[in-house]
């Protein structure tokens, strides 16, 4: 299909986001010359909509590159590209427009547990050697410290084979009594998988036999490499694949209980220059980034699924987390969850998840590297997010003192849970967004590039320390009058320095107007 650029005027004072999800600490748009190509998804994920502050949007359903700079906006794609303006005012109403047409919510949402109660995973404690054992005395240990059971995510080589999704039987001799304990214990289930599968094993050579792999452009099996080596790459976009993966896991469902399943990996096989891939033919589409939506939807049939890599699919109760990130201050760290965040909600991934507390990269709690301070400035960033999850049990790497800010954190979710199953539910009938930008609550009173504070819902002011060190920081309160966590009342708009040692997460509630 012929490609054709659309020039669009930038309006005055007019700022954007949306694209890919990974590039949202640059957002929002219009500031500074920048350009994206959306079937790169930077390991992360995305859809085909822009949006902005003066009420415009930009909507697509293939990926499409953008260009922002000298005013304008450059859109490469086919003559399908749809701008909407002028009947829109406000982020808001462009968002709900555009979500009711292009991605409506789906009228339900994940598993309420993940929403009122942390989320714990078993890679950081584990890596590739979870056991039965290990994951009951886990589960133990968590409610023994104090935290309340949550979703309890089994990770990497809790089974026989990549694409051999059966319990290996010396680590897991009795899955059914393990799901049965864990259950009692107040947790739900989720087990890792992903799309790839050993060519050289029994069910790879039964896929392959079938046709249910990716093939290569010479007609034979395809490779991919990935981080845990090279294997074939089941073709989830041919419906026949797609369902055997789908019957598989509905047999872990079956005979165990299990509540969902963490879908890794799945990232879009890119362009023909893609590192991860070159000359992959996909038997249900040629369509770039299409192949992740067809993962993404193997989802849809759980109450829990998370995803790190998605397409498209927006209005749906999929439980999206960032991409992995280093435990580190930076941009590609802790500074970078709230504006990834915010970039999630506003494409309509509501249901939206920060990475792990604790690192999800080897090395990041070895040696020097690993820093007390930022563990706990993690869990307290993460504490009123959709959702938190934890790689890392607090108690095992840090002392009793900090492990306890990090408890305080969760006990503000428990207490706050009712709000956010409310805004939950909100989410599922509208796609409204539960964790939202000032500017999306607040719009035209210039906090357009707020990106170290939060609103979850309308009535909740969150500003997470996140610099080395700080025991105190700025503040920027909307209009109105404010009650904040350590009883301080402020009266908005204005822009305050508090004070919050390394036990506070300041966060502060709009005082109700009487009528």
């Amino acid at each position: 299909m012929t490609s054709k650029t659309i020039e669009i005027p930038v309006l005055k004072d007019e700022l954007w986001w949306g694209g890919a999800i990974h590039d949202g600490i640059r957002m929002p748009y219009g500031t500074e010359d920048i350009e994206h190509d959306l079937r790169n998804l930077l390991e992360n994920s995305g859809a085909p909509f822009l949006v902005s502050n003066r009420g415009r949007f930009i909507w697509h359903d293939r990926p499409f590159k953008f260009k922002f700079g000298s005013g304008t906006i450059s859109i490469d794609s086919d003559n399908k590209a749809i701008l909407r303006e002028g009947q829109y005012h406000t982020l808001e109403e462009a968002f709900h427009e555009a979500a009711g047409e292009y991605f409506p919510a789906l009228g339900r949402t994940p598993d309420p547990l993940a929403i009122t109660a942390p989320q714990y995973c078993t890679w950081m404690e584990m890596h590739y050697e979870p056991t039965q054992r290990k994951t009951i005395d886990y589960a133990r240990e968590i409610v023994r410290q104090g935290f309340p059971p949550g979703v309890l995510i089994i990770d990497d080589n809790w089974m026989e084979d990549y694409g051999t999704w059966s319990f290996h039987p010396a680590r897991f001799p009795d899955p059914k009594q393990m799901v049965d304990e864990l259950h009692d214990m107040g947790f739900k289930v989720m087990l890792w998988v992903c799309p790839y599968v050993s060519p050289d094993s029994r069910t790879g050579r039964m896929l392959a036999k079938q046709g249910y792999l990716v093939n290569d452009d010479r007609g034979k099996t395809a490779l991919r490499r990935w981080w845990n080596g090279c294997s074939a790459v089941l073709d989830y976009t041919y419906p026949e694949a797609w369902t055997w993966f789908k019957d598989t896991l509905d047999e872990l469902v079956e005979l165990y209980g299990i509540d969902g399943f963490k879908f890794d990996a799945g990232d879009p096989a890119g362009d023909a220059n893609s590192e991860w891939v070159t000359g992959f033919t996909w038997r249900g589409t040629n369509i770039p980034n299409e192949d992740c939506a067809a993962y993404s939807r193997l989802g849809l049939h759980y109450p829990l699924s998370e995803y790190r890599a998605s397409w498209k699919m927006g209005g749906a109760p999929l439980m999206q987390r960032l991409r992995d990130k280093p435990h580190t201050w930076g941009q590609d760290g802790i500074r970078a969850l709230i504006p990834n965040a915010i970039a999630q909600g506003l494409v309509g991934f509501a249901f939206n998840c920060p990475d792990m507390v604790g690192g999800g990269w080897d090395g990041d709690l070895g040696g020097t590297a690993f820093d007390p301070e930022l563990f706990v400035r993690y869990a307290q960033c993460a504490a009123l997010f959709p959702m938190m999850q934890f790689s890392t049990a607090p108690w095992k790497a840090l002392d009793e003192r900090m492990t306890s800010y990090c408890l305080d954190a969760v006990k503000l979710r428990e207490q706050l849970g009712p709000e956010l199953l409310a805004l939950a539910d909100e989410a599922g009938r509208r796609g409204t967004p539960i964790l939202r930008a000032l500017e999306f609550v607040f719009p035209g009173q210039g906090y357009e590039s707020v990106k170290d504070q939060f609103m979850v819902g309308a009535s909740i002011l969150v500003a997470p320390v996140l610099e080395k060190g700080s025991v105190s920081r700025e503040i920027r309160f909307p209009v109105g009058t404010w009650i904040g966590d350590d009883g301080s009342v402020v009266v908005g708009p204005s822009t305050i320095k508090v004070q919050a040692p390394l036990s506070r997460l300041p966060w502060y509630r709009r005082e109700t107007l009487s009528i």
